[in-house]
């Protein structure tokens, strides 16, 4: 690990009133932060109320897309009602989501990272387990190791049931098997990213989002990890299916597909070739002279 585990508590998920992190966005927006939301809406006040509360004291431009993925509840109005006075605030609506469902979060993120106009991104979930207050450190350690991701890392904080413990666990071994991948916790959503990662992501393929991480190493981007806060849900449900069909083999199979692609990848930068256009100016303004005329 790149840094020593938080040693504060973790900010109560529901601490605060709604209308206690107002704002007006500083200058040019340096980071972006994107979440996924499907049925969120008694956590939406306290997450805005969180990630203006972290970000704010920096003095940085800064703005939160809450990604709106087909939710059937009043998710998409409690965004709308906190804007009127947090124009750092966003919500975007997914488009052809399925009836009662949303495209999923690696969709989700796809069209929040392309929505976005921040130098930087950051992300977490919308249920409240995630800590913004993480942000300002992650930051930190993303400029001084130089790194292009710093992912999170729940693994010493996690507040979920021993099955999701061992589903997590399974998961990372399959993981680490089948690519080479060392990420200790790659489900957690809390990371912070170059807006140049985040757009190289194939996030429009489902289940991608699980490997966010990794392939960004694959790609040659420098990830560092940073334990970081976990807090329990305590509004709504999870989005999550458990058991074999819902989630495991669904993963595994998700493995198979991005091995597959690591294979299949090949450098796509090229390099323009140039020429001295002075110089050939210069030739073009010579006279030919006939061959029969030549001494």
């Amino acid at each position: 690990m790149d840094t020593a585990p938080p040693n504060d508590a973790p900010s109560p998920a529901h601490e605060g009133s709604p209308e206690g992190a107002v704002g007006s966005i500083v200058g040019p927006i340096e980071v972006s932060v994107v979440a996924p939301a499907h049925n969120e809406e008694e956590n939406i006040p306290a997450l805005v109320e969180q990630v203006g509360e972290a970000l704010l004291p920096l003095g940085i431009g800064f703005e939160f897309v809450i990604v709106d993925d087909g939710s059937t509840d009043a998710t998409r109005e409690v965004v709308r009602s906190l804007m009127h006075d947090r124009p750092w605030l966003r919500c975007l609506s997914m488009a052809d989501t399925p009836p009662g469902s949303g495209n999923g979060q690696s969709a989700a993120f796809h069209a929040g990272f392309r929505a976005t106009r921040g130098r930087l991104i950051a992300v977490l979930d919308a249920d409240l387990q995630n800590d913004p207050a993480d942000y300002p450190a992650m930051l930190d350690l993303l400029a001084t190791r130089d790194a292009d991701m710093v992912q999170g890392d729940r693994s010493r904080a996690r507040q979920d049931s021993p099955v999701r413990k061992w589903g997590s666990w399974v998961g990372r071994k399959f993981r680490l098997w089948l690519l080479g991948d060392r990420i200790r916790d790659t489900g957690c959503s809390l990371r912070v990213m170059k807006r140049e990662v985040a757009l190289a992501l194939p996030l429009e393929f489902k289940g991608m989002h699980r490997f966010i991480p990794a392939t960004a190493g694959m790609l040659g981007y420098k990830v560092v990890e940073m334990p970081v806060h976990h807090r329990p849900r305590v509004a709504g449900e999870t989005k999550y299916g458990m058991g074999i069909t819902k989630r495991a083999l669904p993963g595994l199979i998700d493995c198979f597909a991005v091995r597959w692609m690591r294979a299949r990848r090949r450098p796509v930068v090229g390099t323009e070739i140039e020429i001295d256009r002075n110089e050939s100016a210069a030739n073009a303004e010579t006279p030919a002279v006939p061959v029969g005329e030549r001494a």
